[in-house]
């Protein structure tokens, strides 16, 4: 899987692997995605205050982040087709598996697609029952502009995330506040259409009802 090569990022907990998927390894995932969102496709969600997000979403995986008028939640099915979410791709399954260590394997997997000036505010990944698994996010497309904080507050610092870069929230930063401050357009042409697709891994459930 690419280089794999994790730097030290000064901040315990946040991990980080700049290239660990080679461009074929991109390409593949990607294709893999885009065939999964023949059947869930990307829709776009709305906040419990009904705000619509930038981003447009869908999911992977036994269970699926989303968000509406009702709350944050995880469930087995996309809320505007009611069918189950395809499955994880194996690549991603082995990435969890090769940099994180962590067993057992993520059962949901989000993915979120920046088009046209979405960007993600700082927020907490803390609706997973699980808040001892790590969060793994992939990030294929264009560059963003990654903003990153300690969970308790404070100043927080901006981190370029490029396709094929990959990194995880663990132990004391398995909290932190983080975000999308802007994806840098044209910087890659990978995504068809343009943009940036982020993949991100996590166990939703509890540990004791996955296999």
């Amino acid at each position: 899987m690419g280089s794999a090569r994790e730097i030290d990022t000064g901040m315990e907990g946040f991990r980080f692997w700049p290239g660990a998927l080679s461009a074929p390894e991109q390409a593949r995932l990607l294709a893999e995605v885009l065939a999964a969102e023949a059947a869930a496709p990307f829709y776009r969600p709305v906040t419990p205050g009904g705000r619509p997000f930038s981003v447009l979403m869908t999911n992977l995986g036994p269970l699926g982040w989303v968000s509406d008028r009702a709350g944050y939640r995880y469930q087995p099915t996309h809320p505007v087709t009611g069918e189950a979410w395809p499955p994880i791709p194996r690549l991603l399954l082995d990435l969890w598996s090769a940099l994180t260590g962590s067993e057992p394997s993520p059962d949901a997997c989000l993915v979120n697609l920046y088009r046209d000036g979405a960007k993600m505010g700082l927020h907490q990944d803390r609706d997973e029952a699980d808040m001892a698994a790590p969060v793994l996010s992939v990030s294929l497309g264009d560059a963003a502009v990654f903003r990153i904080g300690a969970a308790g507050g404070g100043a927080t610092k901006p981190v370029r995330l490029a396709s094929g870069d990959v990194c995880a929230l663990t132990g004391p930063a398995r909290l932190a506040r983080h975000g999308i401050d802007r994806v840098i357009a044209g910087s890659s042409s990978l995504v068809p259409g343009g943009g940036r697709i982020n993949l991100t891994l996590r166990r939703a459930a509890p540990a004791s009802r996955q296999s």
